[in-house]
């Protein structure tokens, strides 16, 4: 065979080999959007590297309200209200993030840095917390000779500095990637940093898991003070040479906006409040069933411990599913709040296939509910941080992720209360007959709070429309870098 026949088939395979690489980076980016979420200005490695802060997040979000709130009950024997009122102090410091935010934005400092001093406080909150709490809750269990009033006050503190700690952190480190990642990108970048929350969650429960089996308290102080350390591990890297200095936005003789100033200025914005409003809505809605899934899983349906457990694995596919989906879409320029909106209707169908899948005893029909919970909360949560991210005044982003995440976590932390509360209020009266003999079953007390997340679900909706675009815009009037101010 001659040189040129030989030459003329290595082009052909050359061309077929970058057809098929093309091909198969698209089918890459259409499952999972975020993977092309890297560009110029932020790599996908230095996004990956930055990420890492949200996988300390739902470190400590599992530790606090999965792995802690058993130990303490389980093994160390506490009270069920003393465990509650613990894990519930993280709340506390969740309206601050809006203050922690503003801070931010308008820093003072010599070396040119707005986020990384705020990222660095937080990490070391969190990790004071982490490092003391395993000892007080050893004392507060009585396994001391000391006064159990010291373990109470140790342990207080312990869950407000690791709450302090994380909404710091989430703040800051939200503010800092909306500062670095183009407009065009923000929305992958946010689905991005969705699924590295949810994994370091899903990856840390695992951990845990293993390493407390069998629990000794030699083994919680170890797991939680590892914990502790790889925080600090974890934000160090993440921040390392993320933020570029610029001296002239830190400097102490610029003019900067009191934190009322700013408020005012983020509160005449003619839909903010409505915005707020709605996010509140749609999270006590989508989060009031978080505690109740597997309980009502085992006591209506009859599931196994097995199957219930599975039921957290739906839920975050679910999740994974609706960021994908979404940050395919903003992408392509859709609106956020019309995004939004399509996950509150998939709730809707949801919450109702729930209460459906107990009058019919269908645990297939309960899985796929489950699955739907996961994906119109993921829609929801994606598109209103992105609306945030996409929609904050120049120079304000820090204040404007701050109050996302005040309302966020303030109402999730209300909701899960609420749902648990009610569920037990409602079941005790339909056990002792006063609705009735027709509400006197199981599912009644969970039936209540599903139907009520139905009712918040339309008055997000109708928060909602408002917001909607009301003439399609095309994609680079959402996408464009030049839609609104940059913050560097």
């Amino acid at each position: 065979m001659s040189g040129a026949r030989i030459a003329s088939l290595g082009g052909v395979a050359r061309r077929a080999n970058n057809a098929m690489a093309r091909r198969w980076g698209k089918v890459g980016s259409g499952f999972l959007p975020f993977a092309d979420a890297g560009t110029a200005e932020l790599p996908m490695g230095r996004l990956l590297r930055l990420s890492l802060f949200q996988v300390t997040v739902g470190m400590a979000i599992v530790l606090l309200i999965g792995t802690l709130n058993r130990v303490m009950i389980v093994e160390l024997g506490l009270p069920a209200w003393l465990v509650a009122v613990m894990v519930s102090l993280p709340l506390v410091a969740a309206p601050f993030r809006a203050v922690i935010g503003y801070r931010s934005d308008t820093h003072r400092s010599v070396l040119g840095w707005r986020r990384v001093p705020y990222l660095w406080m937080g990490t070391l909150t969190q990790f004071g917390g982490l490092a003391i709490m395993p000892f007080a809750l050893i004392i507060l269990s009585g396994d001391t000779t000391g006064p159990i009033i010291i373990g109470k006050i140790a342990a207080a503190l312990a869950f407000l500095l690791v709450g302090a700690g994380l909404h710091t952190t989430q703040t800051v480190g939200l503010a800092l990637a909306t500062d670095i990642a183009p407009r065009e990108a923000q929305p992958k970048v946010v689905a991005l940093l969705c699924v590295m929350l949810m994994l370091g969650m899903i990856t840390s429960a695992v951990i845990f898991g293993l390493l407390l089996s069998p629990f000794s308290e030699v083994r919680l102080i170890q797991v939680v003070q590892g914990s502790a350390v790889a925080t600090m591990v974890l934000n160090g890297i993440a921040l390392w040479k993320q933020e570029a200095r610029n001296p002239l936005l830190t400097a102490f003789d610029r003019v900067r906006p009191t934190f009322r100033e700013a408020w005012r200025a983020f509160d005449q914005h003619g839909t903010a409040r409505r915005r707020l409003v709605a996010l509140g809505f749609g999270t006590v809605a989508f989060s009031m069933q978080d505690i109740l899934l597997e309980p009502y899983g085992g006591q209506v349906l009859h599931l196994p411990v097995g199957a219930t457990t599975s039921l957290t694995a739906l839920l975050a596919g679910g999740g994974m599913a609706g960021f994908a989906y979404a940050a395919n879409r903003l992408a392509d320029g859709a609106d956020p709040y019309r995004l939004a909106a399509t996950g509150v209707l998939v709730g809707l169908v949801a919450f109702s296939s729930v209460i459906f899948a107990g009058v019919l005893v269908s645990p297939f029909l309960f899985g796929v509910a489950v699955t739907l919970i996961g994906l119109g909360a993921g829609l929801f949560a994606h598109c209103t941080l992105t609306a945030a991210m996409a929609m904050a005044p120049g120079g304000q982003i820090g204040l404007a992720l701050g109050i996302w995440g005040a309302v966020q976590a303030s109402a999730a932390g209300i909701a899960v209360a609420a749902g648990g509360l009610i569920r037990d209020g409602v079941s005790a009266l339909a056990t002792r007959g006063a609705l009735g003999h027709t509400l006197d079953g199981a599912s009644t007390g969970y039936a209540v709070v599903y139907n009520i997340e139905l009712v918040l679900l339309l008055a997000t909706l109708v928060a909602i429309g408002p917001l909607v675009r009301r003439i399609a815009l095309p994609a680079p009037a959402f996408a464009s870098r030049n839609s609104l101010p940059a913050t560097l």
